[in-house]
């Protein structure tokens, strides 16, 4: 005895799923016929090719369904196709007989719902708007545990683990920062996007280039704390202290010089 099963494979309406490699088949069958209790035993269920799963028995002694016999074969980690409709599986049976081989054939029809959308997360936020040097940051989100989330940002990114609604950076951002939050729908790979933007009180720049030039009322150091602060008449220079500084110079070139 020999059964074979036709897998339709592919993403239409008519397919079962994408592709047979990743289900695992199994099967028994069930002899109700030839003791005083029914016996059941294991067959053998192989891929042949890209779409067939073939059913052979493990002992030679099972030449045919008798009355009230049966098998159950059962296809697990089934990834369905994603299109809603009716996949046919073909079923055919070739057995012995006392007039040579006789094949019949049947059909199993499967129906599939197309998957149900999950709601997309939402209220991607952080704990603070604005930072202060070094100050830690929290993120989190409002979201279903069915999505795979990630996170991310200047340089790198962060894989969320499962359940998980919140994340903070390894090191606080320096300057204003944009986060990305990526959920993706496991089943149909879609995915969506939220962002926010933290910003920094005091921000760390690594250049600077400005064309149209610089407001500010007043330059200090990051080392040493003195201070350039622009009057209305030009600039005072002032120590760590905040005492009048020094000014040090290789040259000047002057058109007068007030001084006490």
């Amino acid at each position: 005895m020999r059964i074979e099963v036709k897998v339709p494979v592919g993403d239409g309406a008519g397919h079962l799923t994408r592709d047979i490699s990743t289900i695992k088949p199994r099967g028994e069958y069930t002899d109700t016929q030839s003791g005083p209790q029914a016996d059941t035993q294991p067959v053998i269920v192989q891929p042949q090719g890209a779409n067939v799963f073939q059913v052979t028995p493990q002992s030679g002694r099972i030449e045919g369904f008798a009355p009230g016999d049966y098998m159950v074969l059962t296809l697990e980690n089934v990834t369905v196709a994603p299109t809603a409709g009716v996949a046919v599986l073909m079923v055919t049976e070739t057995i012995r007989t006392s007039k040579g081989w006789q094949v019949s054939d049947a059909t199993v029809p499967v129906v599939k719902a197309a998957p149900k959308e999950i709601p997309a997360p939402r209220d991607f936020r952080p704990d603070k708007a604005m930072l202060d040097a070094g100050e830690d940051l929290a993120l989190s989100w409002d979201g279903s545990d069915d999505f795979r989330y990630e996170i991310r940002f200047p340089g790198g990114r962060a894989d969320i683990p499962g359940g998980t609604r919140t994340w903070s950076p390894a090191e606080a951002p320096k300057r204003a920062t944009t986060y990305i939050l990526a959920a993706t729908d496991p089943t149909t790979q879609k995915q969506h996007f939220l962002t926010t933007t933290v910003q920094v009180r005091y921000p760390v720049l690594e250049t600077l280039t400005a064309t149209t030039g610089i407001d500010t009322p007043w330059i200090q150091g990051t080392a040493n704390k003195g201070r350039v602060t622009f009057t209305g008449t030009g600039v005072e220079i002032f120590n760590n202290s905040g005492g009048l500084g020094t000014v040090h110079a290789d040259r000047a070139d002057l058109n007068g010089v007030n001084t006490e």
